[in-house]
């Protein structure tokens, strides 16, 4: 193994979990993961734990140590990451994935510089999920996204998800996935063949679901959600949506702010004090008890999204936004 450290850093939890598969497949090389990745997540191990994974030497060859939630560590936690890069073992390597803690009111930390330079010189190599930003930037990686699917899209297919989607091509990875889940490899596809996987094309924005649960109106936000879905939203694009409203409004849970100017300097936004404005609002309503409920809700549907409970991903988020629209109702 060449690289030391991989790291995985995004905002899109869909585009971070498709990345850290590409690299993972890439150094597994069509070995069982089960024979060779050792993986740390949640929110209780240490980086200590990471760096002493990867000093052991295995009896079996090379190994990879993912190291999930990597989010939460900050400077100081990382110094004996910082410490093993200076020397690192030649027959592991770190996939660590930048991803924030799995509470809910947790929050993700700024990826430090001195991590990056540190992997980089060491040789490593630093993977943002996240498509870029700027219009030719965003067409190069859009058309290599298309040509790596193992389902070849036809130009009429090509054209029609570039009109449905335009500049939120986050989208197109689990619409991707989707397709080649639906088709043989080197199937050729039309415009036709992908229509019905699309979505539709007018999906509601984030702040009218969690307008709707704010308000405590259980029917408009349910069909925001299934709205969002249908356009396309993964339910953990949607839990991390409603992870943000909520730590917005658990940081004014007894702030004493006294207007939406004041919130939103607590908060750090920057730009409109309108979000500030509905956090501290729904703040003020639910009070510490209903916060608390809130983030209760929050914690249990994470994990039941991610697999604990064996339900499908979006009958998890119904439930959870029913029963936080329910929440505001009562308040």
């Amino acid at each position: 193994m060449s690289a030391p450290i991989h790291i995985v850093r995004g905002s899109d939890p869909v585009a971070v979990a498709d990345r850290l598969d590409e690299v993972l497949d890439g150094l597994l090389d069509g070995r069982a993961r089960r024979d060779v990745v050792e993986e740390l997540s949640g929110d209780d191990y240490e980086c200590a734990a990471v760096v002493l994974g990867a000093a052991s030497v295995s009896m079996f060859g090379d190994r990879v140590i993912v190291a999930r939630n990597a989010a939460r560590f900050g400077s100081d936690e990382l110094a004996p990451l910082l410490r093993y890069l200076e020397d690192p073992n030649p027959t592991s390597t770190i996939v660590l994935v930048w991803e924030k803690a799995v509470s809910p009111s947790a929050k993700a930390k700024p990826f430090p510089k001195k991590l990056g330079d540190a992997a980089k010189a060491a040789g490593g190599v630093v993977h943002t999920a996240d498509p870029p930003t700027q219009a030719k930037q965003r067409d190069v990686w859009l058309s290599e996204r298309l040509a790596s699917s193992n389902v070849a899209l036809l130009p009429n297919a090509k054209h029609l998800i570039g009109e449905r989607f335009g500049e939120d091509v986050s989208r197109i990875g689990g619409v991707l996935n989707v397709l080649e889940a639906s088709f043989p490899a080197g199937t050729k596809l039309s415009a036709d063949d992908i229509e019905p996987y699309l979505g539709d094309g007018g999906s509601v924005p984030p702040w009218d679901l969690t307008d709707a649960i704010d308000k405590g109106d259980v029917p408009v936000a349910v069909d925001a959600l299934q709205r969002m879905i249908r356009g396309g939203r993964h339910p953990l694009q949607v839990m991390a949506t409603l992870q943000t409203h909520y730590e917005r409004i658990l940081g004014l849970d007894g702030a004493g702010c006294r207007d939406e100017r004041d919130a939103a300097a607590h908060l750090g936004m920057t730009g409109s004090t309108f979000p500030a404005k509905k956090a501290l609002a729904a703040a003020r309503r639910l009070g510490s008890a209903g916060v608390a409920r809130a983030l209760g809700l929050l914690a249990a549907a994470d994990a039941d999204v991610r697999g604990a409970a064996g339900w499908d991903g979006a009958l998890v988020m119904e439930v959870l936004v029913a029963r936080l629209a329910r929440l505001n109702a009562r308040r």
